[in-house]
């Protein structure tokens, strides 16, 4: 059994990672599909997390 610290498991080192936001700190978890919004005419969204942030679903990006 591998055990990752938090540090090496950060969201930024993740393959569901997409920093497309504005900043370099944010950026959009993409593991899980969009989720939905009180509104029927607004669309899903996925969480937004800090690129220093981490969770049990943590792939490393392949190299």
């Amino acid at each position: 059994m591998v055990i990752t610290t938090a540090g090496a498991a950060a969201c930024a080192k993740c393959k569901f990672f997409d920093n497309a936001e504005a900043s370099a700190d944010l950026g959009l978890c993409r593991y899980n599909p969009p989720i939905s919004q009180p509104s029927g005419e607004a669309a899903g969204i996925w969480p937004k997390v800090e690129a220093s942030d981490w969770c049990g679903h943590f792939e490393p990006v392949a190299a």
